[in-house]
């Protein structure tokens, strides 16, 4: 009897239980039309992201953390990783570039320009990357794109680069990319977003 008791007892239990849902951050609407997101997304100026980068050009190859700040038409990128002597913090405001050494040397323009490619084994698109990472060809110059199902780009050719775009995470109401891969005549760049603050 008091085993029959207790049965009823959990059943009644379990009976009225309830399963909180999990809670998640909704999903961007994709309402919007990739014609109105496109411009929207090129005239976003002011950004940081975290991520890792992976270089491949040739046999040689690095691993790197990156910390990228946008603000305006200034770049501001940091890389930290195996770069020969160390890392390399890179600013750029379109006109001009200059790189600050591992060793605390600073460098301008063309110097900066020679040092950078010597460190990653290529020459770095600076001023169409800030566009291409948050998932937009740069203005201006003729790109070549195909979307996904969310109105998002999948693959942009543009100044002789492929960029694949493989993962994106939903950052204030909008698609941002996560992962992506940047190929060119041997080279290849991976780079995986961990985190967005925009």
């Amino acid at each position: 009897m008091l085993r029959k008791l207790l049965w009823a007892t959990v059943v009644v239990m379990l009976a009225s239980c309830r399963t909180v849902p999990v809670q998640h951050e909704a999903p961007p609407a994709s309402a919007q039309s990739w014609e109105t997101r496109r411009p929207q997304l090129q005239a976003r100026d002011q950004f940081q992201l975290k991520g890792r980068v992976a270089v491949a050009t040739g046999s040689d190859g690095f691993n790197a953390r990156l910390r990228w700040t946008q603000s305006g038409k200034q770049t501001h990128m940091s890389l930290d990783g195996p770069l020969g002597a160390g890392g390399v913090q890179v600013t750029s405001d379109g006109s001009a570039v200059s790189i600050v050494t591992s060793r605390g040397d600073r460098l301008e323009n063309d110097a900066a320009k020679a040092e950078l490619t010597n460190k990653l084994g290529f020459d770095p698109p600076i001023d169409s990357l800030r566009y291409w990472v948050l998932g937009v060809p740069e203005p201006g110059h003729p790109a070549q794109e195909t979307l996904d199902a969310q109105q998002r780009l999948a693959t942009l050719e543009q100044d002789g680069w492929q960029i694949q775009y493989t993962d994106y995470m939903s950052v204030g109401g909008e698609w941002l990319p996560s992962k992506l891969t940047l190929q060119r005549q041997g080279i290849r760049v991976r780079l995986v977003v961990d985190g967005w603050n925009s």
